[in-house]
C-alpha cells in the first residue's frame, strides 16, 4: 500500500496524524481513487513517499479525517467526497499552470 502512494495525484493530510493518497486520471476512474490510507507512523511515511516523489500533500484536518473513516483502499471515494477533492484538485492545477500565484 505505502508503495502505491508513489502513483498518486495529491495526499490529503493532518499534519502528522493522518494521511490519504489518491489518483485521479479522467481516463481511468470516474472519480479518485484511494491508493493508500494511514495513522500516525504510517500517515508519516505516506507523506514521505508523496514528497520523496513530488507529489502536492494538502493538509486539511477536517477532511482527512472524515476520508479516513470513510475511505476504503483501491476504491474511489464516496460521492460525499467529490466537491471538496474537485476543488482540491482544481487548486492544484491552478498554481501549476500559473506559479506567480502560488507565491
Amino acid at each position: 500500500m505505502i508503495s502505491a502512494a508513489s502513483r498518486a495525484s495529491l495526499v490529503i493530510a493532518n499534519p502528522t496524524h493522518y494521511a490519504i493518497a489518491l489518483r485521479y486520471q479522467r481516463d481511468e476512474n470516474p472519480a479518485p481513487l484511494v491508493l493508500a490510507k494511514g495513522m500516525d507512523a504510517i500517515a508519516l511515511k505516506i507523506r514521505e513517499v508523496a514528497e520523496e516523489n513530488r507529489i502536492p500533500v494538502i493538509e486539511n484536518k477536517a477532511l482527512a479525517r472524515a476520508l479516513y473513516e470513510a475511505v476504503q483502499v483501491d476504491q474511489v471515494i464516496p460521492a460525499e467526497f467529490f466537491r471538496p477533492i474537485a476543488e482540491s484538485i482544481y487548486f492544484l492545477q491552478s498554481k501549476s499552470s500559473h506559479p506567480e500565484k502560488a507565491q
